[in-house]
C-alpha cells in the first residue's frame, strides 16, 4: 500500500472508519474539531451513525447507550471536554461495555490554551471518574502510530469490554506526516451476547452499572480487576531505542517521547551511552521493563509536558535502585531537542543522588536565575 501524507486528527478519524466505526457522537473543542469535523462528512456518506451532541455531557452519554448495543463506537475531545465526560466514562466502566475515547492533550488547567501538553495523564491513566477501574490508554508518537493504535484501540475495548484511549497530544494531531491507512474492514455481521438490541424470541437483558447490594458490587469490582490483570499480562507495549549498552535511559511518550529520541541520538553522536525508553501503552504501564534496567543502569531521565504525571509512574516502578532526573516543560511550550540534551550532559557529567524528589532538584533548576 502507497504512504500518504494524513494530518494527525484526520488520520485518526480515517483509521477508526476503517477499523469498523458504526456510530460517532462528539462535540467540537480545539485542538481535535478536525477529527469531528471530517467524521461529520464522512461517517453518513457511509450510511453510519454522526451526532454533533450539545454537549460533551450529551456525547458521552449518547456513547453509553450506543455501547450498550454492542456497535463500535467513538467520541473524541481535548482536555476541558475530556474532564466533562468523566461521570459518563465511570458509568461506561462500571456497565463493562467496550467505548474508544481519543484524547487530543492541550495546555492547562482550566481553560487554558489550544498548545500541546500532557497534563490529562492523571485523569486518563489513573481512572478518571469515581469507582475503582483503569482503561487502556495508548499513546503514539507519530502519525502511522496513532493510525495503528486507533485501529488496535477498538479490538482492544472489545476484547477486554473495556474504555480503550488513544492519547495525544495537539501537536500530532495537527502535523501531517506521510504514513499508510489500512483497508475498510467490513461491518460487524455479528453482535455480543451481553448487547441490548431487542429481546424477541430470548430473555431480557439487562445492562447497568447500578449494585445498591454492596456484596454484588464487591462482585463487580473483582470481576473489573480480573480482566485488568489479564490486561497488564497481555497488553503492555512499548518501544526501546540504544538499550543494549546504555548507562542513561530517558523515558518519555507521545510527543515528549519523540523529541527525547533526538536527543538521544545527538547524545550517542557525542559518545554517551543513553537509551530510551518510550512506552506505548501507558496503561497498563511498562512497570516491569523499567524494573529490569534499573538494575542494569548508573539513572534515568523522565521527559514530559506537564509538571511529572508520569514520573511518579516510574518512581514506583524503579523503586529507587537508581537516581531519577526530571525535566520538563509546561502550559504548553514544547521541550526542545537541545535542551534534553543538555539534562543528559548534565546527568553524565554529575553524581546522581536517590536523596529528594526529581520535580524538586528540576524546579530548583527551572527556578534559579538565568
Amino acid at each position: 500500500m502507497a504512504r500518504e501524507l494524513w494530518k494527525g486528527n484526520i488520520a485518526i478519524a480515517e483509521a477508526a472508519v476503517r477499523a469498523g466505526l458504526e456510530a460517532y457522537f462528539g462535540y467540537p473543542i480545539t485542538p481535535q474539531t478536525e477529527l469531528l469535523e471530517y467524521l461529520s462528512m464522512r461517517m453518513p456518506e457511509l450510511g453510519r451513525v454522526f451526532v454533533q451532541a450539545e454537549s460533551e455531557l450529551g456525547a458521552i452519554n449518547m456513547v453509553y447507550g450506543a455501547a450498550c448495543t454492542g456497535v463500535r463506537v467513538m467520541t473524541s475531545s481535548s482536555s476541558p471536554g475530556i474532564s466533562l465526560m468523566m461521570e459518563g466514562l465511570s458509568y461506561i466502566a462500571g456497565t463493562e461495555v467496550p467505548v474508544v475515547l481519543v484524547d487530543v492533550m492541550r495546555g492547562g488547567p482550566g481553560l487554558g490554551n489550544i498548545a500541546p501538553a500532557q497534563g490529562d495523564y492523571n485523569q486518563i491513566v489513573h481512572g478518571g471518574g469515581h469507582g475503582d477501574y483503569r482503561p487502556i490508554v495508548l499513546a503514539p508518537s507519530n502519525i502511522q502510530e496513532a493510525i495503528d493504535l486507533t485501529m488496535l484501540a477498538f479490538d482492544l475495548a472489545e476484547a477486554y469490554r473495556a474504555i480503550a484511549v488513544v492519547l495525544l497530544d495537539g501537536s500530532l494531531g495537527q502535523m501531517m506526516e506521510p504514513a499508510e491507512m489500512p483497508p475498510l474492514r467490513p461491518l460487524k455481521s455479528t453482535y455480543p451476547d451481553w448487547a441490548v438490541r431487542g429481546a424477541i424470541g430470548r430473555e431480557r437483558r439487562v445492562l447497568s452499572s447500578i449494585y445498591l447490594d454492596p456484596p454484588l458490587e464487591e462482585e463487580a469490582n473483582l470481576r473489573i480487576l480480573r480482566r485488568w490483570q489479564q490486561v497488564e499480562a497481555n497488553e503492555v507495549r512499548y518501544k526501546g531505542y540504544y538499550l543494549e549498552d546504555a548507562r542513561f535511559v530517558v523515558v518519555g511518550f507521545g510527543t515528549a517521547g519523540r523529541v527525547a529520541l533526538s536527543a538521544v541520538r545527538a547524545a550517542r553522536a557525542e559518545g554517551i551511552r543513553v537509551g530510551l525508553l518510550r512506552p506505548i501503552t501507558v496503561s497498563p504501564f511498562p512497570s516491569r521493563v523499567l524494573r529490569e534496567l534499573a538494575d542494569q543502569v548508573e539513572g534515568f531521565l523522565v521527559v514530559e509536558m506537564n509538571t511529572g504525571q508520569m514520573l511518579e509512574d516510574v518512581l514506583r516502578a524503579v523503586e529507587g535502585r537508581a537516581p531519577v532526573e526530571f525535566f520538563a516543560r509546561l502550559g504548553g511550550v514544547m521541550p526542545l531537542p537541545e535542551e534534553v540534551l543538555d539534562e543528559i550532559k548534565r546527568m553524565a557529567s554529575t553524581p546522581l543522588s536517590v536523596d529528594g524528589h526529581p520535580r524538586e532538584r528540576w524546579l530548583q533548576r527551572m527556578l534559579q536565575p538565568a
